[in-house]
């Protein structure tokens, strides 16, 4: 899989302005489904859904949400810089300021987890993740997201 298959400018959301999590998961729903064709509220359940499971906000200001679709043909891939960080219960307690929503379909099986693996990889790169916060521009960041992205040679 080539990052640049992931995700695509209209994907990127350099300033998004959410007061709380829900907002934010509302606002990437919103984006996939303009990319993907199916409802919103379908997404956004898949993903409150595993949200309930426990929080996708994995640290350092990075939060991972993601889930499996049925009618999904594809890996999708959508992503925020927040405006102000916010509380997305992210496992250190941290605020959260970059978010990359991650759908799959149902039968992506290794493919989702490897993608899920690469993304949160790459925005656990320090230099990276300053990178995209000092960054405010789609196409800026998205050239950040697949240009830094590791080569779809490596081991996921």
């Amino acid at each position: 899989m080539k990052f640049t298959d992931l995700i695509s400018t209209d994907a990127v959301l350099p300033a998004l302005s959410a007061r709380n999590k829900k907002q934010v998961l509302q606002e990437l729903c919103a984006v996939a489904a303009r990319k993907t064709g199916l409802p919103d509220r379908e997404i956004l359940a898949v993903i409150q859904q595993r949200e309930r499971l426990g929080s996708t906000g994995v640290g350092h200001g990075v939060a991972l949400p993601h889930g499996k679709l049925k009618a999904l043909d594809r890996l999708v891939g959508v992503f925020a810089r927040l405006v102000r960080p916010g509380d997305c219960e992210a496992l250190d307690d941290q605020p959260v300021d970059l978010v990359f929503l991650l759908l799959a379909p149902e039968s992506a099986g290794a493919d989702h987890l490897k993608a899920l693996a690469r993304v949160a990889r790459m925005l656990r790169d320090a230099a990276l993740a300053e990178r995209l916060r000092l960054t405010d521009d789609a196409e800026a960041l998205y050239a950040l997201l697949v240009n830094l992205a590791p080569p779809s040679h490596a081991a996921a």
